[in-house]
């Protein structure tokens, strides 16, 4: 089992390092995806505590 994940982290890490080399752009709008996708569960997260508090 932990000889699947170290092999599955590695092939994340290709994959990363092949968009990023191969594609730049592409790689940067993917991590903005990611940000934004972060940052709208943290508001989310926060509207919701909110609305339990008042």
């Amino acid at each position: 089992m932990a000889q699947a994940q170290k092999i599955a982290f590695y092939l994340v890490i290709v994959f990363v390092l092949y968009t990023i080399i191969n594609d730049p752009e592409e790689a940067a709008d993917l991590v903005q995806i990611g940000f934004e996708a972060i940052s709208d569960s943290a508001r989310a997260v926060g509207d919701f505590m909110t609305e339990l508090v008042s």
